[in-house]
């Protein structure tokens, strides 16, 4: 099995190579499909994703499930799964905070993980048990750390927002993180979060989000490096879970002890 997914992550690997220049090149793209409130895909999104798509599955046999076309259902079976522009807003703006990721998926369980970073130079890639490659170069373990002394990724919201995890509580949850690590980033890519999370750059990240496509490949690279990665609230992480906290061993602890007050008080306010 190790030779087959080496196999498989430098075909990846070639295919994102490919793909590479013509992101680079689209940098700046303007929206071109409206997605609902706030999300947007560009003509790129499209594009990229078609290519990809057509070359993994040419030469892997293994279907794709992107973004922007869809694809097979997750939770078992094998398959690709492909954010061809991660951070559109950034990439739409002309900011290099964006990139490709990309994962392969096992009944559900990301065995590979690869976030290509073409603006910046920068390519991350890894398979389960490491270790995590960056521009082929093989990365440290993460070692164990504290949250005082740690960056910690944090994912964008609009403080009046609703759904799955309101605005307000977003809000609260910065407010006590910036009282416990005062070096928060909001790089408005999950797939950079979880990379520079991976390398250590991050000592953890807290990402909102629930989709496959944004957290899969990153989940790949964090578990890869020993980090360790559940939701919110403590649950293992699956494809299916509704957020993610990943972060270096004794970060993740302090992270996930300083949500369950936040989520006490919540409880508590609620009940008043």
């Amino acid at each position: 099995m190790a030779a087959d997914l080496a196999a498989l992550l430098a075909t990846a690997s070639q295919v994102l190579d490919a793909a590479a220049p013509r992101f680079v090149e689209g940098l700046g793209a303007p929206s071109a499909v409206q997605k609902g409130r706030n999300d947007f895909a560009t003509a790129l999104d499209l594009e990229i994703e078609r290519k990809i798509s057509e070359q993994l599955s040419d030469r892997t046999g293994i279907p794709v499930h992107g973004e922007e076309f869809g694809g097979p259902q997750l939770t078992s079976g094998t398959a690709w799964v492909l954010d061809p522009i991660d951070g559109t807003f950034n990439y739409s703006a002309g900011h290099p905070l964006s990139g490709m990721l990309l994962a392969l998926v096992e009944d559900g369980v990301p065995v590979l993980g690869l976030t290509w970073l073409p603006v910046l130079g920068q390519r991350y890639a890894a398979a389960v048990g490491g270790p995590v490659l960056l521009n082929g170069v093989p990365l440290p373990q993460l070692e164990r750390g504290k949250l005082s002394d740690s960056m910690i990724g944090f994912g964008t919201f609009n403080l009046d927002g609703e759904g799955r995890i309101p605005g307000r509580f977003r809000f609260n949850l910065l407010g006590a993180l910036s009282r416990l690590s005062g070096r928060m980033r909001m790089h408005g890519s999950t797939g950079i979060d979880l990379a520079y999370t991976a390398s250590g750059v991050l000592g953890g990240a807290v990402i909102f989000g629930h989709h496959p496509w944004d957290n899969a490949a990153g989940v790949a690279l964090v578990r890869a490096a020993g980090g360790v990665v559940t939701d919110l609230l403590g649950e293992a992480w699956t494809i299916e879970s509704g957020s993610v906290l990943a972060a270096a061993p004794g970060v993740h602890e302090e992270l996930l002890d300083m949500i369950s007050v936040c989520v006490d008080q919540v409880r508590g306010e609620a009940n008043q």
